[in-house]
């Protein structure tokens, strides 16, 4: 098990940091917020998770140990592998994860893309008694008030992951504006932004403007 990787960050691409760890380099799959958090060239250290296949060895990368913890623990309800868990902390903190399960919010794991109506009763069932309480300094009450006030806006996020990518943020504005009908249409079909795919969009965007 590698419980985290710690050196420069060499690269970063739409959903993988690579660390350098003693001259080699760990490629590591990122939420878009962990990634908003890192510079190449910048020391940086990542709780990981080590999912292995019969014909892959896959690292997931964390902002903290409690992210990661949350993360293996999503995995143990059926149906959900590590691309499902960490989609759902792309979207929730984990904190706000642990109070939609101890209060039966569905609607907050239908903002997960992937995840129905009835696939949200499912893992609500699942993960009741998994994942605990929420974490929060303030207890429940903080928790509560963390979870109304919700990610942070899709905007924020795409903005503060395209200037971890290298981009200026002049370039930023402009991405986050050629996707925001994108954006809107998914928030007015009853959903959240996908952040993840606006990431992918915008830097298509870029790309076709250079």
């Amino acid at each position: 098990m590698i419980a985290f990787v710690s050196g420069p960050v060499a690269a970063l691409a739409p959903t993988t940091a690579v660390i350098e760890v003693g001259g080699v380099g760990m490629a590591v799959q990122c939420t878009p917020g962990t990634l908003a958090g890192l510079r190449i060239g910048e020391d940086a250290r990542l709780a990981t998770s080590l999912v292995v296949r019969e014909d892959s060895l896959t690292l997931y990368g964390f902002a903290d140990d409690d992210e990661r913890q949350v993360f293996e623990l999503l995995q143990t309800a059926s149906g959900v592998g590590p691309r499902l868990a960490q989609a759902m902390l792309g979207v929730h903190s984990p904190d706000a994860l642990r109070l939609a399960v101890s209060t039966g919010d569905e609607k907050a794991l239908m903002a997960v893309p992937g995840i129905g109506k009835k696939g949200a009763q499912k893992l609500l069932l699942e993960l009741k008694d998994k994942l605990g309480a929420p974490l929060g300094s303030s207890g429940m009450v903080g928790a509560q008030r963390a979870a109304a006030s919700g990610p942070a806006p899709w905007t924020e996020q795409l903005s503060a992951a395209l200037i971890g990518l290298g981009y200026a943020s002049r370039e930023a504005e402009e991405a986050v504006a050629a996707v925001a009908p994108q954006a809107e249409e998914a928030i007015a079909a009853g959903g959240s932004a996908p952040v993840p795919q606006l990431l992918r969009a915008a830097l298509q965007s870029l790309n076709r403007a250079r």
